[in-house]
């Protein structure tokens, strides 16, 4: 079973990026099991993520949330990420993808293409995808979350 260290994650990025007003996210597909707690967390996450307001992404999904423009991007019920297997990620080998924990909740972060992080749960009944633009301090916004994936999202390893 592989588990990822519990260790300190403070990012803070720093940069620019265009606006856009009208986010939009792929709704993730889950089993019965994960959408249930996909809906749990939805109805905990917080109206503000890193003092942005929450205006949720098109379409329309109790498994999807949004926050400011340039968006942070919530999805719920993602599938586990490759990486998330990779022992150089537990290692900290892996320069695209660190493992690290925030509050209480262990994450992987991987860096985008063009800029900004990606952000994926781990040791939870569910994966919770998280994407921070460029420009956008990433560890208030792990910070803000934390709370309602402890909440929504029991310990345990995804199915």
């Amino acid at each position: 079973m592989f588990r990822l260290p519990a260790v300190a994650l403070l990012i803070t990025v720093a940069g620019c990026s265009s606006a856009d007003d009208s986010a939009s996210a792929a709704v993730p597909s889950p089993d019965a099991k994960v959408a249930e707690l996909c809906r749990n967390l939805d109805k905990v996450l917080p109206a503000k993520v890193n003092g942005q307001r929450r205006e949720d992404p098109e379409p329309a999904s109790a498994l999807t949330a949004s926050w400011g423009s340039p968006a942070i991007i919530l999805r719920c019920g993602v599938p586990q990420p490759p990486e998330m297997v990779d022992p150089k990620v537990a290692e900290g080998r892996d320069p695209d993808a660190v493992a690290g924990g925030v509050n209480g909740v262990d994450w992987l972060m991987q860096e985008q293409d063009g800029g900004g992080y990606r952000f994926t749960t781990a040791n939870r009944e569910a994966y919770v995808e998280v994407r921070a633009p460029e420009g956008v301090d990433s560890s208030g916004v792990l910070i803000d979350l934390a709370a309602a994936v402890k909440k929504a999202i029991p310990v345990g390893i995804a199915s």
